[in-house]
């Protein structure tokens, strides 16, 4: 840093303005500059009467009003819109102002010095930075020294002078270096906040996103290991059948009757994945009112017995929005794969409330199968939604033995 930059730095504002991080709002800072001006012009007035109808001459009240206009006026040009905006230039010819002006007040009425009252927190509003504020406080102490030093009769009113003064000047600097301090703590810890709602609202940006991509996913493992797959073999067996429909019009039959059944079961896949995809129906209903209609529809689609078994939730705190997402989806997805593999008669499932967390618990009497040989998708997607809300996927099943599925959240 070289010299020139020093200066500046030891007498120019060091303000950041009223911008967001500051730690007043915008109407409590109009309020607080509003009181100040009330108090300037309060103040202001007490001194041009004081300067009237005091004991000094004609000559020296003429000055002494002139003075008080001068630092009137300076306040009312660039005094006042320094004070409620950033603009240092104007501070720095404010406070150069008010520092000459203080020095004919000193000099001709010390009696006029209680406007120290109001100069020094002004010097502390302009500035509002330790260096800069102690720099034009020591000045304006000068300033308004000169004149009751001048007057002293003896060393006794000169170091009075001095004690009055030097007291003044230190609890205005401590005052100024304390208010600057909270005010630049506060700006942090501002700064800080905003920083932390700009990365929370990133973060949750990137999980809405993760989300997604997970969704597309799952989505595009479904259509390749299902109806990707039909599609192949419905192409496939519709070549052999053309080959074939002139020279074995009975095998060419057989491949159409296989086309056929390719094509129904396909549609089935189909319609489980749009099952399962089927936005959450929970808007306008509680959780175990779209379990039910989740159920419902279900049975109507499949033909299966559906049970729904409330009995075992019990009171307790409400779930939040996502927590309830997740035993939904948790339900739709074990139905899914009910419609798709399981071969089973009847189906229950089951909300409960254990231990302060809430479960949902889709069992069937199905075919069942190996779990530690299954590498569904569906299943590792759900596992992946749930462990975000802090939960955890239970599935227990054997090769006869039928399937459950439970789902559990925290239940805050």
């Amino acid at each position: 840093m070289n010299l020139r930059s020093r200066l500046a730095a030891v007498v120019l504002p060091a303000r950041g303005g009223n911008d967001g991080s500051a730690p007043l709002s915008e109407r409590g800072w109009r309020a607080t500059v509003l009181g100040i001006h009330v108090v300037s012009a309060a103040v202001w007035t007490l001194a041009v009467v004081t300067a009237l109808v005091g004991d000094v001459g004609t000559g020296q009240r003429a000055v002494l009003v002139v003075t008080l206009g001068v630092l009137a006026v300076a306040y009312a040009v660039a005094g006042a819109p320094a004070i409620a905006g950033d603009h240092p230039v104007q501070a720095v010819a404010y406070l150069v102002v008010l520092v000459g002006c203080f020095g004919v007040l000193a000099w001709l009425a010390p009696s006029l010095l209680f406007l120290l009252f109001l100069a020094y927190p002004q010097v502390w509003f302009l500035v509002e930075a330790p260096r800069p504020g102690i720099v034009w406080t020591v000045l304006l102490a000068v300033a308004s020294l000169a004149g009751p030093l001048a007057a002293a009769a003896d060393g006794a009113d000169a170091q009075q002078a001095l004690l009055s003064a030097g007291v003044g000047m230190l609890f205005s600097i401590a005052l100024g270096v304390w208010v600057s301090r909270v005010l630049e703590q506060s700006r942090q810890r501002a700064e800080l906040i905003d920083q932390l709602e700009r990365t929370r609202a990133e973060l949750a940006a990137a999980e809405r996103e993760r989300g997604v991509l997970a969704e597309r996913e799952r989505l595009a493992r479904e259509v390749h290991d299902t109806l990707a797959q039909g599609y192949t073999s419905i192409v496939v067996l519709a070549q052999t059948a053309a080959a074939q429909l002139a020279a074995d019009p009975a095998a060419a039959r057989d491949r159409l009757a296989l086309i056929e059944e390719v094509a129904r079961d396909n549609l089935a896949e189909a319609r489980a994945v749009v099952a399962a995809f089927q936005p959450v129906a929970l808007d306008d209903a509680t959780l175990v009112e779209a379990l039910e209609q989740l159920a419902s529809r279900f049975g109507r689609e499949t033909g299966l017995p559906v049970r729904v078994d409330t009995a075992a939730l019990g009171e307790g705190p409400a779930l939040r929005r996502d927590e309830e997402i997740v035993l939904l989806r948790g339900a739709q997805e074990a139905l899914t794969n009910v419609r798709r593999h399981a071969s089973a008669s009847a189906v229950v499932v089951r909300l409960a409330r254990v231990a302060g967390q809430v479960s949902v618990h889709v069992a069937d009497d199905g075919v069942g199968f190996d779990v530690a040989a299954a590498r569904g998708a569906g299943l590792a997607g759900l596992r992946g939604r749930v462990e975000q809300v802090g939960g955890s996927v239970d599935v227990s099943s054997a090769p006869g033995a039928g399937t459950s599925v439970t789902v559990r959240v925290p239940g805050s």
